[in-house]
């Protein structure tokens, strides 16, 4: 990508941050007019930058005329304060998790179309790390702390969130749609997913849900390790432990979020 590329890329980004940072307290509505004014830019570019962030449901129209902050908006706070008050109860738990097996432990989240490692906790003697970073976004349609956040999600909208975003990464990866629906099925009977060699070659992941009081699942905790250091038993195990974990920041979060 030329130098100019990125700068324009960039400039676009700036300017949607900026038109979505005039918002407050005091101006919970803005016409065209006035971001005109307070970004000191044309009225086309005004109306390019506004149509895409309409076109994203960052900004929607209200009756008057003017432009509030669309619905995006709002699951992506409801979501920071969800993720926020999820990782402060899941972290003290994943790092007891990752002392007792020396593995790597994640807590993913389901951001609109894509998952996210929220958070990562590893042992400080654990032989061998795997590069799963916080912010980090993961593939949707393999691995075991991705499908157990789609485990639980009606089939209608998985169809709709799977559509065109099925990957191969291995000769394990699933990529028909109907053949992904009906193992998802077998996971939330089973409240539990195990996985092998799905996007790495080597790597064995191990995954329970987190459920919210009304049953939602708000999150995924995972063991993620080398299947050729990772025993049955070893897995077992951790299988157990996972469960307990899961239950312990589950009931902390309802008692956090009661409803």
């Amino acid at each position: 990508m030329s130098s100019n590329s990125r700068h324009n890329r960039n400039s676009t980004s700036d300017r949607t941050l900026q038109i979505l940072g005039l918002f407050n307290d005091q101006r919970i509505r803005l016409t065209p007019a006035q971001i005109m004014r307070e970004l000191d830019i044309s009225r086309s570019t005004a109306y390019r930058y506004i149509q895409s962030l309409v076109n994203e449901q960052f900004l929607e129209s209200a009756p008057d005329g003017s432009l509030r902050l669309g619905m995006r908006v709002l699951e992506l706070a409801r979501l920071a304060r969800a993720g926020y008050g999820l990782s402060e109860l899941a972290v003290p738990v994943m790092r007891q998790l990752a002392a007792a097996h020396k593995q790597t432990v994640l807590l993913t989240v389901l951001m609109g179309r894509s998952v996210v490692c929220l958070e990562r906790e590893e042992s400080p003697d654990q032989f061998v790390r795997l590069s799963y970073e916080p912010g980090v976004e993961l593939p949707l349609n393999a691995g075991a702390s991705a499908l157990v956040l789609l485990a639980w999600k009606p089939r209608a909208e998985l169809r709709a969130l799977l559509g065109n975003s099925m990957r191969r990464f291995t000769e394990n990866t699933i990529t028909d749609i109907d053949e992904l629906l009906e193992r998802l099925d077998t996971i939330r009977a089973a409240g539990e997913v195990v996985t092998l060699a799905e996007v790495d070659r080597d790597a064995l992941g191990i995954a329970v849900p987190l459920m919210a009081g009304d049953g939602e699942v708000v999150g995924g905790l995972s063991i993620v390790a080398l299947q050729s250091r990772f025993s049955e038993e070893q897995q077992s195990r951790a299988l157990e432990d996972l469960h307990g974990a899961a239950d312990r920041i589950s009931s902390r979060l309802r008692l956090a979020n009661p409803r």
